[in-house]
């Protein structure tokens, strides 16, 4: 039996076998207060994160990836069913809070998926894997927040289940730009780093190559 070769890390992106992953887009991490209580988090967020997720996400409906949001949210009220990790820390937003929206610069289409969360990863706390296998995926895009943190875990995580992890470092964003430069400089070895601009390039390649092939 013939085996498939592995897909190359830098072979051309097929929309059709690509998730766009935006992690923890919401109304609880993103907001006004974090302006004060996160300023660098607030302002890279705002300035350069947030426009290169929906310049990927306008290029990534019209070319027929699939799109992915996940939004940190309790499945029960007390927050009993969370990680260890999130009950140590506090971090808890009740099911259908205000806080677990996606914020309004991307806000998800009638067709596109959400999935609450629970854990760093959301391999490990969501049916995020059966889905990809159900749809097709081999190649997942991943954006949000915190680069340092759910995004970092996200793509180590994907890779070891023998996913095509694709990072563009200037559509997540952490604390700090140390943090931010470290998690890149530790997951490359887990995904292809490159940017927004790149990627979008790509997707809008594929689709006029679709387009010629009518």
């Amino acid at each position: 039996m013939t085996r498939a070769a592995p897909l190359d890390r830098h072979s051309p992106i097929d929309p059709s076998r690509t998730a766009i992953l935006f992690i923890d887009t919401q109304d609880g991490i993103f907001h006004a207060g974090a302006e004060t209580a996160r300023p660098y988090f607030f302002r890279s967020a705002r300035d350069v994160a947030i426009p290169g997720m929906a310049r990927l996400l306008e290029a990534g409906r019209s070319a027929g990836a699939e799109i992915v949001f996940t939004v940190i949210e309790s499945l029960t009220r007390d927050g009993r069913d969370r990680s260890l990790d999130y009950k140590q820390t506090n971090f808890h937003f009740a099911p259908g809070s205000p806080e677990t929206r996606v914020i309004e610069a991307l806000k998800p289409g009638d067709d596109e998926i959400i999935l609450p969360k629970t854990s760093s990863s959301l391999f490990n706390s969501t049916i995020f894997e059966y889905l990809l296998r159900n749809i097709g995926i081999d190649t997942v895009i991943v954006t949000g927040f915190l680069t340092d943190q759910c995004v970092d875990h996200t793509v180590r995580d994907g890779a070891d289940r023998g996913f095509r992890m694709i990072c563009p470092t200037d559509a997540c964003t952490t604390d700090s730009r140390e943090r931010h430069d470290g998690a890149l400089s530790a997951f490359k070895g887990y995904c292809r780093l490159t940017d927004s601009d790149t990627l979008i390039e790509e997707l809008k390649a594929a689709q006029r190559s679709k387009l010629e092939q009518i």
